[in-house]
């Protein structure tokens, strides 16, 4: 009997060599390149743009910066809504594609495509009609009237105009995933990449009104991201649709909306989990940062600094950790129990081989990076100890992501939530408050003790990946 013919419970007892968990044989490189590559591209790519779209926004006025940084937020929540919820189908969507089961493929990209539309048009609802209370919620009371009315009425506009492109989002979500998902990353990347040029060219048109275009500002950069997402739909749908020998998954979509019965509750009971840590894992964040700013508003705006570079530099393990659920998954589907702990281990070794070269090259560049930023030296100097701290502390969040990541592709959602965001509110939350709050321990040193707690989530990753209790083929069992 093959490695790969064995059940569950031989293959998660098989005894793996440390060299083979280690080192991956050429195609399994190549494999890992497909899938990630353009993940890294795409999204540091995105992240400069996003960077320079502020910087013009930032042109025309600071409660027109603030106005859109508002709205944006809101638009968060509700982008972490979508790819929380769509993640629970994903997982089946990637164990059928390994399986080679196509119509299980489409059963979840239905599902997907649902789910999308409601939360779509229930956000959509939401906004347009609590939209004006939500954003007073981000205006402070000590705000002159005057301020307060024109950061209400700039932040308005926008918001109406960027409801418009909720549902082209939406969509490009659920196909984009159900690609990804089959391994097939480079139209996504350049649906995307296309998109990116469009907002960046329009925001020059129509913020500034250059070549004619109306000078409209911040309704100008609404409008930009606004077409970018009809763009990124279109290039993205209908390029699917024409490469149906590419795509074959897809054929059949739309020849009905059926999903089998008794796929429903397996699904949402992935979703709903995922879904949840998305959304308490994002206030979470949001309260570490309240704790930091306890010490002073400087800290605020010097880890806003190192946390801009982080994202960039951070990207390369962020995308071997969605790589990870991908190509673990294909070979849980395909009931290669074996396979997939080997890969696990692979990716992890990937991941914080890249971190330990990124945050030696980040740790060494962080003096001079805030340098580039119009503000004080002691900001400066503070952001470059927390950009050390982050280049410090980078091997663990690689490792602890392969590991969300490892668990996920598994179906193990529920154990992902208390990984993830009950870690967060757990212990990340308490220690920051009480550090910050009841010690004289300096700010960077209280920064770094809650990073480093992300020891303990590779301790507890580590013993969960290695007992192997994500080794399952959930498509298999939902039968």
């Amino acid at each position: 009997m093959g490695k790969n013919d064995m059940t569950v419970a031989e293959a998660v007892n098989t005894k793996l060599s440390l060299k083979e968990c280690l080192i991956g044989e050429p195609f399994f490189y190549r494999k890992v390149a497909l899938v990630v590559l353009p993940m890294i591209i795409q999204n540091t790519l995105s992240n400069i743009v996003s960077l320079l779209d502020n910087v013009m926004v930032g042109q025309v006025g600071t409660l027109a910066m603030s106005a859109v940084a508002i709205v944006n937020q809101l638009m968060f929540v509700f982008m972490l809504c979508i790819w929380g919820a769509l993640a629970g189908a994903g997982i089946y969507g990637t164990q059928y594609f390994g399986k080679g089961d196509y119509d299980g493929v489409r059963y979840t990209m239905r599902f997907k495509l649902i789910v999308a539309l409601i939360i779509a048009f229930t956000s959509i609802g939401i906004f347009f009609f609590a939209g004006e209370n939500l954003i007073n919620l981000y205006i402070s009371a000590d705000t002159s009237a005057e301020e307060a009315a024109m950061t209400l009425s700039l932040a308005k506009n926008y918001l109406y105009i960027m409801l418009i492109g909720i549902i082209p989002f939406s969509l490009t979500q659920v196909y984009a995933g159900t690609i990804r998902e089959s391994g097939k990353t480079t139209l996504p990347m350049a649906a995307s990449m296309t998109a990116m040029i469009v907002n960046f060219v329009f925001n020059i048109l129509l913020i500034f009104g250059y070549l004619g275009f109306p000078k409209l500002g911040v309704t100008g950069a609404a409008i930009a991201t606004v077409i970018s997402r009809f763009v990124e739909a279109g290039i993205i749908v209908i390029r699917a649709k024409l490469s149906r020998d590419k795509y074959e998954f897809l054929i059949g979509v739309y020849k009905n909306f059926h999903v089998p019965t008794h796929l429903i509750w397996p699904i949402m009971s992935k979703t709903l989990p995922l879904l949840a840590n998305e959304c308490l894992w994002s206030m979470g964040q949001a309260v570490l940062l309240q704790s930091y700013s306890i010490r002073g508003i400087e800290v605020i705006a010097a880890i806003n600094i190192a946390n801009t570079i982080a994202q960039i530099f951070n990207e390369a393990f962020i995308s071997l950790g969605n790589s990870t659920s991908i190509v673990v998954g294909q070979e849980l589907g395909a009931e290669h129990y074996v396979n997939s702990r080997i890969y696990a281990w692979r990716m992890a070794t990937l991941s914080i081989t890249s971190c330990l070269v990124m945050g030696s090259l980040l740790f060494l560049v962080a003096p001079i990076i805030p340098q580039v930023y119009n503000t004080e030296p002691a900001i400066r100097n503070l952001a470059t100890e927390f950009i050390r701290v982050v280049a410090v502390v980078m091997p663990l969040n690689a490792f602890a992501n392969v590991a969300y990541f490892t668990l996920r592709s598994g179906g193990k959602t529920f154990i992902t939530f208390l990984f993830d965001s009950c870690f967060t509110w757990a212990v990340s939350v308490p220690v920051s408050r009480i550090l910050a709050g009841y010690t004289v321990m300096p700010v960077e040193n209280v920064y770094f003790c809650v990073c480093a707690l992300e020891f303990l989530k590779c301790v507890i990753g580590f013993i969960l990946v290695k007992k192997g209790v994500w080794v399952r083929n959930i498509v298999q069992e939902s039968r």
